[in-house]
């Protein structure tokens, strides 16, 4: 057998699973079409951001990256949902969830992704039982009950006893496998971008939600000696395409005012990239020697950080099935136990994420005043303020513990 475990992907959750297996011992080949792009300001770089939620964190550890990404970290201590859909954009209702109120340690931390290609496939070179092969795509699965082969983009088939399908929404893998998905498209796309502001964050993540989609504003490391947040701006597509298209000076305007000027002035700190908004599932989240996860499994619009703390609790799940019977790795059983123990919670999370997207979405003026007044109601009970907040982190918080 070449190695024990094949990642296909090598996007945020293909390269945590890949140090995640190489950490636990597994020896691992991870594939990626394209080379990361690991520069701010190069060509193709991803300047969309994560946010790793509290139970992200152990996860981290356990792979041998919180160490590389700690520095590089922004806390995110308070989560702040504003609705500002009246006639002008202004607040309406502005309510602030805190993670004091859960835990010692903030909801969680934001890097760029950018960034976290680079520190990750920094850690993969320091694992000996690891190999990342950028530039070499996963075009063929054949499985039987004893191992997978996966043909590659260079003319070579490797071979592994488990194949990890982390590579995307329109997963090569997902479709050789025959596992359908069901998709809901929202006619939305995101702009994703950087900018800088008169105003410091102070560590407050803010959603604003509005006609269109919510503009969300998270807390990046101060950027040319100014405070700076990453902002994910979703409208219906031909607005968004609009928006892209506006010279800067127009687009900060605009922008400014989407954002209720809470923090002053937007100028842009880098070019704006654009992304299709879609939530989907999978038929099924396994098949003979593979496993799904990520967006190969799931798609949720960029509400509340869900997106990839799905995908790596994912991850946490087949890591301990892998660890806890390594010699079964990649069998029938333990597929459809990790099947069993991700799929329930990833439909109602699906559901949920694309219900408030539309939600988030409504312009009719009696839509939009149920909106506040729904911010407005969850806020105001303290129980279910708190279940709320335990809820979108996805786990039970421990006072004091910063993990679940």
């Amino acid at each position: 057998m070449d190695h024990d475990i094949i990642v296909t992907g090598g996007g945020i959750a293909g390269l945590t699973a890949a140090a995640a297996f190489g950490t636990a011992g597994f020896s691992v080949l991870c594939v990626d079409p394209a080379p990361p792009v690991t520069e701010r300001d190069a060509e193709g770089s991803d300047l969309r951001t994560t946010a790793f939620l509290q139970p992200a964190r152990a996860l981290l550890d356990r792979a041998g990256l919180w160490e590389r990404l700690a520095p590089h970290a922004m806390p995110l201590q308070v989560m702040r949902i504003m609705d500002a859909g009246g006639e002008v954009a202004e607040p309406r209702v502005t309510r602030d969830f805190d993670a004091a109120d859960l835990s010692d340690a903030p909801f969680g931390w934001n890097l760029p992704n950018w960034l976290l290609r680079r520190e990750m496939t920094g850690r993969l070179d320091e694992l000996p039982n690891v190999v990342f092969r950028p530039g070499v795509a996963a075009t063929g699965l054949f499985t039987r009950s004893s191992e997978a082969r996966v043909r590659l983009s260079d003319g070579t088939t490797a071979r592994a006893r488990l194949v990890v399908a982390a590579d995307g929404r329109n997963s090569a893998m997902r479709n050789a496998a025959g596992i359908g998905a069901r998709t809901t498209r929202f006619g939305q796309k995101a702009l994703a971008f950087a900018v800088t502001h008169p105003i410091p964050h102070e560590n407050v993540s803010t959603e604003i939600h509005r006609t269109g989609g919510p503009f969300t504003l998270v807390p990046l490391p101060d950027w040319d000696g100014r405070p700076s947040s990453a902002v994910v701006w979703m409208e219906e597509g031909p607005e968004a395409m609009r928006l892209l298209n506006l010279p800067v000076e127009a687009f900060e305007a605009e922008m400014s005012a989407r954002s209720t000027h809470l923090l002053g002035p937007l100028t842009l700190a880098s070019r704006r990239t654009i992304w299709p908004i879609i939530s989907q599932i999978a038929e099924r989240f396994w098949s003979e020697r593979l496993a799904l996860m990520a967006e190969a499994a799931h798609v949720v619009p960029p509400i509340g950080a869900q997106g990839l703390n799905m995908s790596l609790a994912d991850l946490r799940v087949l890591l301990e099935l892998a660890e806890g019977a390594p010699d079964r790795l990649g069998e029938a059983d333990l597929l459809q136990a990790y099947h069993r123990r991700r799929y329930a919670e990833v439909a109602a999370r699906v559901a949920g994420v694309s219900m408030l997207n539309r939600v988030s979405m409504q312009s009719a003026r009696p839509l939009r005043d149920a909106r506040a007044a729904g911010i407005q109601a969850l806020y105001s009970a303290a129980p279910v303020r708190k279940a709320l907040m335990q809820l979108g982190l996805g786990a039970r918080g421990t006072r004091g513990s910063g993990t679940a």
